[in-house]
């Protein structure tokens, strides 16, 4: 009963000094940490040289597969929550590199961001493309990584050399399918694929005439004296190499190992699923409490009037 009369006498003093102590705590302390389930993505783009096929649409403009690809890359990453996480590769040949590791967005959004924008064909150390090997080496980068992740993959499903059994790969084994999607970029219709030399001057078109692939297989690209002056090029309508998006192979590929497939497209129906997908990893992540704790410090200073406005009331009604 003395507490209670002694806080009573002196409530001022004490709410202010909660105040104020809310207040140090904004300004040393204004987050916590805590492990949650958060979202991950492991964000994966294909930059063999059949992502350069101009037939996706921005702005009404025509652009590129891989221009689309990034597009919507940083579309996910800047309508994600704070405490998403993001990881960034490359796939070429028959292999996936890995670019940037775990970083959760709000913290690192310049960072990934820049990341994506500099993705482009020049970083594959082959020109060949077989997706079903790069099945098997995600599997291998989804052991490595820290934390699990939502595998999207953005191709076109474009194989060079064409998939033919004698390079088919078994996919029955893999485990990841719950975690990885293949997000399919480009059109329906068959178009020409660009060719660039090593200095990013697009000279021509792809011929069939080349290997019949576009990036011919071994071609390696760590020497830029091998499309120096000018490498060949398509010359006649007849002779270039032709792309789509091949959708029924990625869907058929992604059903061998219980993968998902999903049509990239720039809008909120296709944010939204990718969104809805369940969380996979466990991370800590800091919560900001300064305007908890400030909004907390505001509403004790208001209670120091709280006696002044009832005493008042109570004169009034007198």
């Amino acid at each position: 009963m003395k507490y209670f009369a002694w806080l009573k006498q002196h409530y001022e003093p004490v709410l202010y000094g909660l105040a104020l102590v809310l207040v140090l705590l904004a300004l040393v302390k204004p987050e916590i940490q805590l492990r949650q389930q958060v979202q991950h993505y492991l964000l994966i783009a294909d930059i063999s040289q059949s992502m350069n096929a101009e037939d996706e649409t921005l702005k009404q403009q025509a652009v590129s597969r891989l221009a689309y690809s990034q597009h919507l890359m940083k579309q996910l990453v800047h309508k994600s929550p704070c405490g998403t996480y993001f990881s960034l590769g490359i796939f070429a040949s028959d292999n996936i590199a890995m670019l940037q590791t775990p970083l959760e967005v709000c913290k690192n959004l310049d960072v990934i961001s820049d990341g994506i924008d500099h993705l482009e064909w020049r970083m594959a150390w082959k020109g060949n493309s077989r997706l079903s090997f790069a099945v098997h080496a995600a599997t291998h980068v989804y052991d490595a990584l820290n934390q699990p992740a939502q595998m999207l993959f953005f191709t076109d499903g474009d194989e060079a050399p064409r998939v033919n059994v004698t390079i088919k790969q078994d996919l029955s084994g893999v485990q990841i399918g719950e975690f990885f999607t293949f997000i399919g970029v480009g059109g329906p219709q068959k178009v020409a694929i660009p060719r660039y030399n090593s200095a990013n001057k697009r000279v021509g078109d792809w011929p069939v005439s080349d290997n019949n692939n576009a990036g011919a297989v071994g071609v390696t690209y760590a020497d830029p004296s091998q499309d120096e002056p000018d490498p060949p090029v398509a010359y006649a309508e007849y002779d270039r190499m032709l792309s789509q998006l091949e959708e029924d192979y990625l869907k058929s590929l992604a059903d061998e190992f219980k993968g998902s497939y999903l049509k990239g497209a720039d809008n909120e129906a296709f944010y939204r699923a990718l969104a809805g997908k369940p969380a996979t990893a466990s991370f800590v992540t800091d919560y900001p409490l300064r305007a908890i704790y400030l909004l907390l410090a505001l509403l004790l200073i208001l209670a120091t009037y709280l006696p002044d406005l009832r005493f008042r009331r109570q004169a009034a009604a007198i």
